[in-house]
């Protein structure tokens, strides 16, 4: 199974406990996933992705949707972990540039 994202977004966020980023992409042309969360990973370097899930008035979580078979969520987790990486690089690059100060005065 060819596993096909576009439209990555990824939404950097002041880490938390391991959280780095949310994001979201469109999964084979055919299926909008969002809400991911980024989070660093803890025994090895590299990143993890945490599905969102919804807890019920009795208590019980409710997953939205995962992958359910490991080659689909790796390969899923390897394009996005990718696209992050690549976000921070080019972040590190333009640090310090007129366009990256300017950013940072509206903060």
């Amino acid at each position: 199974m060819t596993i096909k994202l576009t439209e990555i977004e990824i939404v950097p966020v002041r880490p938390n406990k391991g959280l780095v980023a949310f994001a979201s992409f469109i999964l084979n042309d055919s299926f909008f996933i969002g809400d991911v969360a980024i989070y660093t990973r803890i025994d090895q370097p590299g990143y993890r992705l945490v599905y969102p899930v919804r807890y019920l008035v009795t208590g019980l979580r409710v997953h939205c949707f995962k992958p359910i078979h490991k080659p689909v969520a790796d390969e899923i987790e390897n394009q996005v972990s990718g696209y992050y990486e690549k976000l921070i690089e080019k972040a590190k690059k333009t640090e310090g540039t007129i366009q990256d100060d300017r950013l940072s005065e509206t903060d």
